[in-house]
């Protein structure tokens, strides 16, 4: 299997960080985490790409931030945690649909059968 990085995630990448995010709240690093999870290690994503993906999300009003609380009982630097918003879900939900009608029209062009779970 190819790795997926750089130009391959361009155009896609705050989509999947929305997608991560309807789990539940999570900070940068788990967001990575769960990310490589669901691409069986194909995916090789830097902590510098998400976290400008993440302030672009969060502009938007697609994710809240807020900081760790102190009594959070681990140690090192407070992190910041991500929610996915009712407006982040609704956003989610179109990419979801325009991702699906880009493979289907992209199968047929391409002659390659789309595979459905």
């Amino acid at each position: 299997m190819l790795n997926i990085t750089g130009d391959k995630l361009r155009g896609h990448l705050e989509m999947m960080v929305l997608s991560s995010l309807k789990q539940g709240e999570a900070h940068g690093l788990e967001i990575v985490k769960r990310l490589e999870t669901a691409g069986s290690g194909a995916l090789k994503l830097k902590e510098g790409s998400l976290y400008p993906a993440l302030y672009r999300l969060e502009q938007a009003g697609y994710v809240k931030a807020q900081w760790e609380g102190e009594s959070s009982g681990r140690r090192g630097a407070r992190r910041r945690l991500y929610n996915l918003t009712t407006k982040g879900k609704r956003q989610l939900t179109q990419g979801q649909q325009e991702w699906t009608e880009f493979v289907t029209v992209m199968s047929n062009i391409l002659g390659v059968p789309v595979w459905k779970n």
